[in-house]
């Protein structure tokens, strides 16, 4: 969205070349569609709101604030190979963050790209 090599999209749009390095960054795999139709480069499970955070917050907009600040604070924690892996991505070339939640604004995807794009600002790279 913001970035000129990270943006954010809805895993049910369709598919573009433009995406670039499509990556899924739900938990959970999205309701009604193919791994076929997702046309996805990875899928990064362990880059999305712990269980609880996601159920707490519920995509509940007078939330959304708290939610960030909670999103946020996990991954400072995450030590996950796959949000290293997803940060050097992002400093390689074009990356689509997709995600399943019907608002394109209160989502996880959303402060996912914040975070990563701070991420890269702080080692000198463009997200």
């Amino acid at each position: 969205m913001k970035s000129a090599h990270l943006h954010i999209k809805r895993v049910y749009e369709e598919p573009a070349t433009s995406d670039g390095t499509r990556v899924l960054v739900d938990r959970l795999w999205p309701r009604g569609l193919s791994k076929e139709k997702a046309h996805l480069d990875h899928w990064y499970k362990e880059v999305a709101p712990s269980p609880a955070l996601r159920k707490w917050f519920g995509h509940e907009e007078e939330r959304f604030k708290e939610f960030e600040e909670r999103y946020l604070a996990e991954l400072k924690e995450n030590k996950s190979e796959e949000l290293e892996r997803l940060a050097g991505t992002t400093s390689s070339g074009k990356v689509t963050l997709l995600y399943g939640a019907k608002d394109e604004k209160v989502n996880h995807a959303v402060v996912l790209q914040k975070y990563l794009s701070g991420q890269a600002k702080k080692s000198g790279a463009k997200a």
